[in-house]
């Protein structure tokens, strides 16, 4: 979107941002440990008695009741610490929405904090694509999902994200690939073809990346066929915790 059409409230907010971060980025570089505690293998980014991260929950967090409830239910699972922090949701939210995403994609859901973070902001006929391999953690938080009347905006896919983005060309016509014939035919049938087998190439507006990290690379080279340009693409490149700030990328 050329920045002549851009709304000066828009402009404003989105310069405000980036001062902001570019900020933080900085003064986290210079003083690490105000930030980011120690050591680097603190087993937190903010350690929960940290006063700067209650700071932050006592005066920025504006959480919906719903996510709230699924933040504590997360919090009691074994491995609640991988979920993606609250503040670091509500900031990509206050981002889609200064885009006016209509069209996210998310790689790792996890319990749906996030999924349903991002469907909450989106109009009614927005949608997620949320891919996950684990239903069972999803499952935690699909109740929400509908208790939030939002569950029409989630188009779930359990199954490997590349295969969800779009698998790369085949050589040759293998058992192997004669099976992913089979499997996408079916999931054409049930209205879950690839994204960009699809045509949806630079359709949408936000991608969201916090899974298997060795495939980073891969899912980010996708979206970018997949995000439009002006779109945003954010990505946790935090190995251990997935609850680290993220890098972004527009």
């Amino acid at each position: 979107m050329p920045w002549f059409s851009v709304t000066k409230e828009v402009a404003m907010g989105t310069a405000m941002l980036g001062v902001a971060f570019a900020t933080g980025v900085l003064a986290g570089k210079r003083y690490p440990s105000i930030f980011f505690g120690a050591s680097k293998s603190s087993k937190t980014v903010i350690g929960k008695d940290s006063p700067l991260w209650q700071y932050i929950l006592d005066h920025s967090l504006r959480e919906h009741p719903l996510l709230k409830k699924l933040r504590l239910l997360t919090l009691d699972h074994p491995w609640g610490r991988i979920m993606v922090s609250c503040d670091q949701a509500q900031f990509m939210a206050n981002l889609a929405k200064l885009i006016k995403a209509k069209k996210v994609i998310e790689i790792g859901v996890f319990t749906g904090y996030n999924t349903l973070n991002m469907a909450l902001i989106l109009p009614d006929n927005g949608r997620v694509v949320a891919c996950d391999i684990n239903e069972d953690y999803v499952n935690i938080g699909k109740p929400l999902w509908k208790e939030a009347e939002v569950e029409h905006k989630i188009d779930l896919r359990i199954k490997p994200a590349s295969e969800t983005l779009g698998k790369r060309k085949a050589k040759s016509m293998g058992k192997a690939d004669a099976f992913d014939s089979v499997q996408k035919k079916k999931n054409t049938e049930e209205g879950h073809e690839e994204l960009l087998a699809a045509g949806e190439a630079e359709t949408y507006d936000f991608a969201f990346i916090d899974a298997d990290k060795e495939s980073s690379n891969e899912y980010y080279e996708k979206c970018l066929r997949l995000v439009r340009k002006g779109g945003i693409i954010a990505i946790d490149n935090d190995r251990h915790m997935r609850a680290g700030f993220p890098r972004w990328l527009t």
